[in-house]
């Protein structure tokens, strides 16, 4: 058996337990930024503030969107996936939704290693509509 030892410096007062749980929701929520960082949030592409603003709020809605897919969507390590495994395994994925008659039709490239993931995914979502 392996051991991790981590060393919290603070300077606020309390339990040495009660500041460790407060330490370890801290890094939920610094996980959360640097997941949101890396769907584009520390890019700011517009030289205007309102324009970097409005980014960052759409940024901020599509990461909650992609969030809320992962969570009623997608299953396996996909479920909990970094914003660029997602980007190059579903998002960049070579398919195309047709519609045929009165049914969608999902039509993915031939040996594409997340065929029945996205497939999957396609299907609960239309569960959910």
């Amino acid at each position: 058996m392996e051991y991790r030892y981590v060393g919290l410096y603070t300077d606020q007062g309390g339990r040495p337990v009660a500041l460790d749980v407060f330490h370890r929701a801290h890094a939920h929520v610094e996980d959360a930024i640097a997941w949101l960082r890396d769907s584009g949030l520390e890019r700011y592409p517009f030289t205007s503030f309102v324009a970097n603003a409005a980014w960052m709020a759409v940024v901020g809605m599509a990461g909650a969107l992609v969030r809320w897919f992962q969570r009623l969507c997608l299953t396996g390590c996909l479920a909990s996936a970094e914003p660029k495994a997602l980007r190059w395994r579903i998002w960049h994925a070579p398919a195309r939704l047709v519609r045929s008659g009165r049914s969608n039709i999902m039509r993915i490239l031939d040996g594409w290693p997340d065929a029945e993931t996205i497939l999957g995914a396609n299907r609960r979502i239309a569960r959910l509509t």
